[in-house]
């Protein structure tokens, strides 16, 4: 059967309104570049939940939750990072929404 305009309107709007979350890991010159800072603007602008931090092996980890499209935008960010960032990775772990962060935030 094939979907019309309107089924694939409908599609379309269900994954930017579906809640998706996914657990990162950034690895490279991510510390001291303002990668946090950064990263929680792009977040705030993209309407998303989570946080993000330092970690004590040089990398940086981050929460994010919000519609499916946004999530993948800050995902693309996240590969390429800030001005003075070298990402060498990105591992992207999906979990499911827990739809409880009011904001995003930097952890310390």
């Amino acid at each position: 059967m094939m979907k019309s305009c309107r089924d694939s309107d409908e599609l379309q709007d269900s994954r930017e309104t579906a809640t998706q979350r996914v657990h990162v890991f950034i690895t490279g010159k991510v510390q001291g570049v303002f990668f946090r800072a950064e990263t929680k603007k792009q977040a705030l602008e993209l309407g998303l939940k989570g946080w993000v931090r330092n970690l004590y092996d040089n990398r940086v980890e981050a929460v994010f939750e919000g519609s499916e499209n946004d999530v993948g935008k800050m995902i693309v960010w996240c590969k390429k990072g800030p001005r003075f960032a070298n990402v060498k990775g990105v591992e992207i772990a999906e979990e499911p929404p827990v739809n409880k962060l009011e904001d995003f935030e930097i952890r310390y």
